[in-house]
């Protein structure tokens, strides 16, 4: 079993909110948005590892958790994409740049890509997904000698809807990766793959003896490819996966994120499978 890394790095009280200014703003699609924050109050950079989450507060309107979405070798830059689902997120999806919010964290587990060193290492995300998985992308293709194969399986809903798609296309024309990209529904132009991200694993090469994946997306998605991986051979407690959805509080006041004696804003969001399949089993968990 491969320990995650529950690493807490907000200090003095987790409630107090930091300044963040909006130096960025990038549209990625009609309902999601990529913003860049720095710090306003002139502290320390944001230091996190891939998988981590802060609350971003939005004065006046409330606080949602979003998972950091930037490359962890640049702290300086705090980077998270966020979807329009709510009075929250529309809140954050309409800020500009020089808009201020409050960021706690950053909280929480975080992806175990160091155990993955001298092994084959498969990253699956659906829709929005991409996000919480890209901090792992940029530390795998930082250190890809310190990994056997390396692969990427993204999936979305249109064309339209796929995330950081000038990264993608780098990322596919790298002779060192398999990225493999699907859709739900093509549109005109569209000449990839169309369907679920499962058929696409068995595009990749890897030992089951010896693969560390990561999965993040709806959590149909990711019991699917879980027990897609299993059904090769991969060690359920091999194979990760992130509930941020279910995060409200960040740090365990709130008993929201509470799954049995597991909290996930605690003891996740990042987890193993065999650690949460029964439970990721149940309806709108």
């Amino acid at each position: 079993m491969i320990a995650t890394s529950p690493v807490r790095t907000a200090v003095h009280d987790p409630m107090l909110l930091r300044p963040f200014r909006v130096t960025a703003r990038e549209v990625e699609s009609h309902d999601t948005v990529t913003l860049t924050l720095q710090a306003a109050d002139g502290g320390r950079p944001m230091s996190f590892r891939p998988g981590q989450f802060t609350m971003l507060y939005v004065f006046g309107v409330g606080e949602v958790p979003l998972s950091i979405s930037g490359d962890p070798a640049q702290p300086e830059r705090l980077i998270h994409t966020v979807r329009a689902v709510g009075a929250v997120t529309n809140a954050i999806c309409g800020l500009q740049p020089g808009d201020e919010v409050g960021v706690r964290g950053p909280f929480g587990s975080s992806w175990p890509i160091s155990a993955a060193h001298d092994h084959d290492l498969i990253i699956v995300a659906g829709g929005i997904g991409l996000a919480p998985v890209r901090p792992v992308v940029y530390h795998a293709l930082r250190h890809r000698s310190s990994y056997r194969s390396g692969s990427l399986v993204y999936g979305a809903r249109t064309p339209d809807d796929l995330l950081y798609t000038d990264e993608v296309h780098a990322w596919k024309a790298r002779f060192d990766a398999n990225v493999q990209v699907t859709v739900d529904r093509a549109a005109p132009g569209w000449l990839g793959d169309v369907g679920v991200v499962t058929p696409l694993l068995r595009r990749l090469s890897f030992d089951p003896d010896a693969t560390l994946a990561v999965v993040c997306g709806p959590e149909i998605m990711m019991r699917v490819v879980a027990k897609d991986l299993m059904a090769h051979g991969v060690d359920p407690e091999w194979i990760h996966v992130s509930l941020e959805r279910n995060v409200k509080c960040g740090i365990g006041y709130c008993g929201h994120c509470q799954i049995g004696s597991t909290f996930v804003c605690k003891d996740g969001p990042v987890v193993t499978y065999g650690s949460i399949a029964r439970r990721l089993a149940m309806e709108e968990l």
